[in-house]
């Protein structure tokens, strides 16, 4: 899952950004309207985070764009005004959801995961393929009923591997899915993330590297 955070409180910015980090989700982040617009038009994002008083661009107008240009990201409106009027007014707008400051962490994330599951066509909470069991909710990954430890990017490059359901994912497809925009090192990152993925998992090898294409969970599902 991708996610966009457009805050201008750059405290509160990165308090969301890295919690979600923690939680597998690739998170870009945008201090204002203008910045958020410009990024929405060069990638994809399940979910954005939205403060909806931001200085130039206002939130209601950012939402306003998303809406009239069909895009599938779903927005979460999150703001300190918190009356019924302001929600229903926010809502009105074509936002999916509504949170008011200040707010429980896991309160957030829980918002963000249910919208996300909205944002794409529904797809199974547990993925299985090969001997993988994949628990998007517990975050819990098994191979053949041994429990596995792994990293958030790890996790959430075998979750994106499983989705495709046999199909080859390419490393850019990981990268737009996986990876911020300003991580420099990404290509990189992902021969090391799937290396350390495999090694992991363990033997037979479960993840083929298809030449040229990118890679792909073997097996039957």
């Amino acid at each position: 899952m991708r996610v966009l955070v457009v805050e201008d409180e750059e405290f509160l910015a990165e308090m969301i950004a890295e919690g979600l980090r923690r939680d597998a989700i690739a998170v870009d982040v945008a201090p204002d309207g203008l910045t958020a617009l410009r990024k929405l038009q060069l990638g994809e994002y399940d979910v954005m985070v939205l403060d909806r008083d931001l200085p130039g661009v206002h939130g209601d107008d950012v939402c306003r764009k998303v809406v009239t240009q069909r895009l599938l990201t779903r927005i979460l409106m999150l703001t300190a005004a918190g009356t019924v009027r302001d929600r229903v007014d926010g809502l009105g707008l074509g936002a999916d959801d509504y949170l008011t400051k200040p707010f429980a962490y896991d309160e957030l994330l829980a918002r963000v995961l249910a919208l996300g599951r909205r944002a794409r066509p529904a797809l199974p909470p547990v993925l299985e393929r090969a001997g993988l069991v994949l628990d998007t909710a517990r975050r819990q990954v098994s191979r053949d009923g041994r429990y596995l430890a792994l990293s958030r990017k790890e996790f959430a490059v075998l979750e994106a591997l499983l989705r495709a359901e046999g199909a080859v994912v390419s490393g850019d497809d990981l990268i737009e899915q996986v990876w911020e925009e300003d991580t420099s090192y990404r290509t990189n990152a992902v021969r090391v993330t799937l290396s350390k993925l495999r090694a992991k998992l363990g033997e037979p090898p479960v993840i083929d590297t298809v030449p040229g294409s990118g890679y792909r969970v073997g097996g039957e599902s």
